[in-house]
């Protein structure tokens, strides 16, 4: 790793840490007895900290240097226990299935929705979107121009124009979709 790439990682750790336990750049000088400037060129990984001034910054952190330099593991596989479900008013269902997407460029979802309903209209935003119709089917406004998808297939469309789905038949409808960039 260059020397460059180090910076980089230490200043964000430190950033992580800071903003997880609430501090400001300000706070954190006032308890480590740097100054804002020196702090917030270390955060954006332009200036070497030494390894007495880096492990000082680790404990005003309420961390030790083992927990600093520790790898999380990427999380690969997710459990329908960690899934998060939202289920609105008239019974249609969203699960994020991949609940921590908004750190990723994709978010998927799995929807289910009430035959003779309606998600929200979605106004127009950047990004791209993708459904699979996993059973029943739908129906995909894109501005004024309707689209019934069926089980079995599956449709993509870019998000800069307004778009609603919809299920117009008289059975439940399920997809997945995904969206990037995730919605927060």
């Amino acid at each position: 790793m260059e020397t460059k790439q180090v910076n980089s990682y230490i200043g964000k750790k430190i950033r992580d840490l800071r903003n997880s336990n609430g501090l400001t750049l300000q706070e954190l000088a006032d308890r480590s007895e740097l100054t804002k400037g020196f702090l917030s060129q270390l955060e954006r990984g332009q200036v070497s900290p030494s390894i007495v001034t880096l492990f000082d910054l680790i404990e005003c952190l309420g961390s030790t240097p083992s927990e600093f330099f520790q790898e999380e593991e990427e999380q690969v596989v997710f459990s329908e226990q960690q899934f998060f479900e939202k289920i609105d008013e008239d019974g249609n269902s969203r699960q994020w299935i991949v609940p921590t997407a908004q750190k990723y460029q994709m978010e998927p979802m799995l929807v289910e929705l009430m035959p003779r309903s309606s998600l929200e209209e979605d106004k127009p935003h950047a990004g791209e979107e993708f459904g699979y119709v996993l059973s029943g089917r739908i129906q995909l406004s894109l501005d004024d121009k309707n689209y019934i998808v069926r089980a079995g297939e599956s449709f993509y469309y870019r998000a800069d124009r307004t778009h609603r789905i919809s299920n117009p038949g008289s059975r439940k409808a399920k997809y997945l979709w995904i969206s990037t960039p995730p919605e927060f």
